[in-house]
C-alpha cells in the first residue's frame, strides 16, 4: 500500500445467512490492503455466531431488522472509505476484485462501475460462467433500465461521491431498492461497465430473489413506471433527437 492507495469500504449487509463467513473471507484475501470491511447485522436470529472470529476485523454493526437498503444506508454512513463496494452475505468475490477494479475506475476517471459475475452453488461450484450481458456503452446500460435491471449489485465499485450527490438507497423499497438507485446514478453520472468477471453470485433456495419474486415483479414495475418517463428524455438526450 502506498499513501495515494485509497480507502475502500466494504459493505455486507447481514440477515441470517449461513454464507457471511465465506463472504467475510473473500474480501479479508483481496490483494489490494487499503480496505475498510463493514458487516451491518440486520436484525439476524440466526448464523450471528459466523461472524464473531472476524470482529477484530471487521467494523460491526447491529440494528434492528429494516431490510438491504437500510442496512447498506447504516454501512454507508459509517464508511471512512473514498470508495464503496456492496457484498452480498452469500456472494463472494475474485481476490483481485479492489486492485482491478479500482485501477480500471481510475483511468477512466470513473464514479461507478460494475462487471460481468459468475453463478455458483452452495457449494462454491459454478453453475454458469459470465452470466452478465456485455454492454459496450453507457447508453447501452440506460436502454436496458427500461425493461430490467442490467447491474449486478455486488459487482460495482462506486466513488462516495456518488452517494453524496444522489442521497442514500430508498429503505421504502424492500427488494428493488438497488434497480432504483442505479437509476437515480444514471441522471448524474455515466456508468462504466469493465468487462471482467470479479464476483461470484450463489443461487440456493434460501435466496431472496426465489423466495419474494412475485413481490420483487410488482414492485420493480412500479419504481419503472414511476422512472419511465424521465428515462426515455434523458435516452433522446443521450441519443442527439
Amino acid at each position: 500500500m502506498t499513501v495515494t492507495d485509497p480507502l475502500v469500504s466494504v459493505i455486507i449487509p447481514f440477515y441470517n445467512c449461513r454464507y457471511i463467513g465465506q463472504s467475510i473471507e473473500s474480501v479479508l484475501k483481496q490483494t489490494y490492503s487499503n480496505i475498510e470491511l463493514i458487516v451491518v447485522n440486520d436484525g439476524s436470529t440466526e448464523h450471528q455466531h459466523l461472524i464473531t472470529p472476524y470482529l477484530s476485523r471487521v467494523v460491526y454493526i447491529e440494528k434492528a431488522n429494516k431490510g438491504a437498503a437500510s442496512a447498506l444506508n447504516e454501512g454507508i454512513k459509517k464508511a471512512k472509505g473514498e470508495y464503496l463496494v456492496w457484498l452480498s452475505s452469500d456472494d463472494i468475490i475474485n481476490p483481485f476484485k479492489i486492485e482491478y477494479q479500482l485501477k480500471f475506475m481510475k483511468s477512466r476517471n470513473s464514479f461507478i462501475c460494475f462487471t460481468n459475475f459468475n453463478k455458483v452453488d452452495k457449494d462454491n461450484q459454478i453453475i454458469k460462467y459470465n452470466s452478465g450481458i456485455h454492454y459496450k456503452s453507457n447508453l447501452e446500460i440506460i436502454i436496458a433500465f427500461k425493461t430490467y435491471n442490467p447491474i449486478n449489485g455486488c459487482t460495482v465499485m462506486m466513488s462516495k461521491k456518488v452517494v453524496d450527490t444522489i442521497g442514500y438507497f430508498n429503505e421504502a423499497l424492500r427488494y428493488t431498492q438497488d434497480y432504483e438507485f442505479w437509476m437515480r446514478v444514471a441522471f448524474h453520472f455515466p456508468i462504466d461497465y469493465y468487462h471482467i468477471t470479479l464476483t461470484n453470485q450463489r443461487i440456493h433456495e434460501e435466496m431472496g430473489t426465489k423466495r419474494h419474486l412475485s413481490e420483487i415483479l410488482n414492485e420493480f414495475k412500479i419504481v419503472n413506471n414511476n422512472y419511465k418517463k424521465s428515462l426515455e428524455e434523458l435516452i433522446r438526450k443521450m441519443q442527439g433527437a
